[in-house]
């Protein structure tokens, strides 16, 4: 590690660092802790929205559905057809679709309506997701882009970790409305900031926008693609069905404890893959893989035994945590200037493993219980391992930009 890096991770007076536009990327990671924070806020007040609107909380549940399936069915439509439009208007169009989809949902009794407003919040979180990594690395040279997204970034562990379980409190204290209220406030405020910090933009011109076939078809791209599948499905088997594995081990009283370090651990791995992430890209996505391998061998191995609980989450969490980074940035190197329609593939990737987690997840819990959630781990982590191994020339390429 050079002086000049080492002064720049320790804060000192590095240039380099000094040109970090921070105010515009803090504004996109308030962005995505918005995005994340409209997703998940209706898992912790399921009670409170089944009784306000008068439904099961089964059907309270799907909120979050629809909003994924909004994602999942906007992200590479949408921005393959926005392509030429201006970079900044096309993020305050995503932010308005929160503010508008959020206040639907604060004031409306119609339980279908609120399930529409649920869907357009999750058909602007797909544009929005898709903007994000490449807007950020067009802020700044080459040797900044690892950096810049991962600053650009960092509010997702944020919303993961503290935004969903304050906005439960706050739901506790003044009603699941209010909070949704609080949410549109907040969108209608980073309008404002994007428009005076965040830098604008040109779309890409009609001669050189990109076809998905195009994109898809690039060195490495299918690569990060199915890396991108493969971990985070393999997170979410885990994640969504963690309350009946600790209930398994024992440990059902400490869900929320358990919760709360894998969140502390999750910014830990973030921060760690922000400092390092321009010189070991691929060093840090095969020592993250095989992390939260050893964790799922852990797990499988002596879950019943909550000191290895604790420390298995802890490294889960440290590997989870900057992952998306490390995928939206080798994903940003690989596609170059269609960055904004790899991403909008990465985003589909990412929600069909969402999905895919809770079904794939649910089918084993039924059938062969908690202790099959650790062999499927295993084995959707080894493909991760081969494949990143392999693309060493693209996608996870060994060189450094």
């Amino acid at each position: 590690m050079t002086s000049s890096t080492t002064t720049a991770l320790g804060g000192g007076t590095d240039q380099r660092v000094a040109r970090l536009p921070i105010a515009s990327l803090l504004a996109l990671a308030l962005a995505g802790f918005v995005t994340i924070l409209t997703e998940a806020l209706p898992a912790g007040l399921l009670p409170q929205i089944s009784a306000g609107l008068g439904i099961s909380e089964a059907l309270a549940g799907q909120f979050v559905t629809l909003y994924a399936i909004g994602s999942l069915m906007a992200a590479i439509p949408l921005t393959a057809a926005t392509q030429g439009f201006r970079r900044r208007p096309l993020l305050l169009s995503a932010l308005a679709g929160f503010v508008i989809a959020n206040t639907v949902t604060t004031f409306s009794s119609s339980y279908a309506l609120t399930m529409v407003a649920r869907f357009m919040a999750g058909v602007s979180a797909g544009l929005l997701w898709a903007l994000l990594a490449g807007y950020a690395a067009r802020m700044v040279p080459e040797h900044q882009k690892g950096r810049a997204i991962a600053i650009a970034m960092v509010g997702t562990p944020l919303a993961l970790s503290l935004g969903v379980p304050a906005g439960t409190f706050l739901g506790n204290l003044v009603g699941w409305r209010m909070c949704f209220g609080i949410m549109s406030l907040l969108a209608l405020l980073l309008m404002i900031w994007v428009r005076v910090k965040v830098p604008d933009f040109a779309g890409q011109a009609a001669g050189k926008r990109f076809t998905l076939r195009h994109v898809f078809s690039l060195p490495g791209m299918r690569s990060v693609l199915f890396v991108v599948l493969a971990f985070v499905l393999a997170h979410n088997i885990l994640y969504t069905y963690i309350a009946p594995f600790l209930t398994t081990a024992g440990m059902a009283e400490r869900t929320d404890l358990v919760l709360l370090v894998f969140g502390i651990a999750s910014l830990l791995g973030i921060w760690i893959i922000g400092v390092l992430i321009d010189r070991y890209l691929r060093v840090l996505t095969l020592t993250g893989t095989t992390l939260f391998g050893l964790s799922a061998l852990a797990l499988g191995a002596a879950g019943d035994v909550p000191a290895v609980v604790y420390v298995a989450v802890a490294a889960w969490g440290l590997a989870f945590g900057g992952a998306a980074t490390l995928f939206q940035t080798a994903i940003v190197k690989t596609a170059g200037d269609a960055a904004d329609v790899a991403q909008s593939m990465l985003v589909t990737a990412w929600n069909m493993a969402i999905a895919g987690g809770g079904i794939i997840g649910g089918i084993l819990l039924d059938r062969l219980g908690v202790a099959a959630f650790s062999p499927a781990l295993l084995a959707l982590l080894a493909a991760t391992l081969i494949v990143v191994w392999g693309a060493r020339h693209h996608g996870f390429s060994a060189a450094q930009r």
